[in-house]
């Protein structure tokens, strides 16, 4: 099982522009042996691109078959679910997109589902696999004391970087209905996470789910889980949120928004009292665009320095690859794993609760 056999469950854009390249640059590592999705015109193109001939509708179909070994969950994420806990049944190992799923009733679900199997399981938050990142968590590690952390993210659609980079074969024939099943299928599943909570909240907890998993995890990998949430506020419907991270002897700031300028404005930023380090993030819907450590200190108290490194050419969905392959063979627990995710998901909950007292009349 040195090369392992990959399934593809959902071939949307990330797959297209990501995944599929990423998989055959390490083709010593991994071989795509298998493509599902419930659009015929996206399994017709990109098996046809790709070389892939076994493309099937229904994922179950796919975790039958023996020439699969792992699994990538890249379907709506109301589905990760679901399909995660099938999968680690059928005997396959798992990297689901990130959220890997919407509640934390689920997400102890597939925790009993991986400590029953054996297998693996490893969530796609992938920028913390990047080396700057990694590099940075050992450069904040050596601090004697930290005075302030920052965490910001604030990007523009995915579509203002894919339409004009990217060739994304389209899923034009999925029947409406379908799209109507899965958004009340969504609804139901942030019902039991945050209960029957007004339009804005719903919105900001999704915009928690699908982008805050990558800076929340970040963060507490890089600084601990914090003691707690000292406020979490949002506006313009939920699309902008602030809060404060308590970490007892520093505050978190953190930040985040989508609007319609194209561009990438996304950072990890720590003060100690003599050295400043900070991730700079760019957009992954173009690969191998560099990650970048900035690092700005003094030796003396007058002098300023100033350094910039990219610690390592390569995506970071490469290092999140070489990592799961590694995780498989070993035997090794992910460090985004199951366990790992379920400290977000209290986090979005605490945040939403915030969130909702300070708009209750009271406040």
């Amino acid at each position: 099982m040195s090369r392992l056999r990959i399934g593809i469950i959902g071939c949307g854009s990330v797959t297209q522009i990501i995944h599929l390249p990423t998989l055959n640059q390490l083709n010593d590592l991994f071989e795509v042996t298998a493509l599902c999705d419930v659009s015929q015109n996206v399994l017709a193109g990109l098996g046809d691109d790709w070389g892939i001939a076994t493309r099937l509708p229904d994922y179950q179909d796919l975790l039958a078959l023996d020439t699969v070994d792992a699994v990538l969950i890249a379907n709506p994420d109301v589905f990760h679910a679901e399909v995660a806990i099938a999968g680690l049944r059928a005997g396959k190992h798992v990297l689901v997109e990130k959220p890997m799923c919407l509640n934390l009733a689920e997400n102890d679900a597939i925790i009993a589902a991986e400590k029953e199997t054996g297998l693996t399981v490893q969530v796609g938050t992938m920028r913390r696999y990047a080396p700057a990142f990694i590099e940075a968590c050992r450069l904040v590690k050596e601090l004697d004391e930290i005075r302030l952390a920052k965490v910001h993210d604030l990007i523009g659609k995915n579509s203002l970087v894919i339409e004009p980079t990217s060739r994304v074969v389209a899923a034009d024939d999925i029947p409406s209905s379908m799209s109507e099943a899965m958004r009340e299928r969504a609804a139901d599943q942030i019902r039991v996470a945050i209960g029957d909570a007004p339009a804005a909240l719903q919105t900001a907890y999704r915009m928690m789910l699908g982008l805050s998993t990558h800076d929340l995890s970040a963060m507490r990998e890089m600084l601990g889980m914090p003691q707690r949430i000292l406020y979490a506020l949002q506006r313009c419907g939920g699309r902008y949120q602030t809060a404060a991270f308590d970490y007892g002897d520093f505050i978190c700031l953190f930040s985040t928004g989508v609007d319609n300028i194209p561009r990438f404005d996304t950072y990890l930023q720590v003060y100690g009292d003599d050295r400043v380090i900070r991730v700079d993030y760019d957009t992954p819907f173009v690969r191998n665009l560099p990650i970048t450590l900035r690092v700005t200190d003094t030796t003396d108290g007058m002098n300023k320095r100033n350094t910039a490194t990219h610690p390592g050419w390569g995506d970071a969905f490469t290092e999140e690859w070489r990592a799961f392959h590694q995780n498989v063979l070993s035997g090794q627990q992910a460090k985004s794993s199951p366990q790992d995710f379920r400290n977000d998901l209290v986090l979005f909950r605490d945040m939403i609760r915030l969130m909702g007292e300070a708009s209750s009349p009271a406040h």
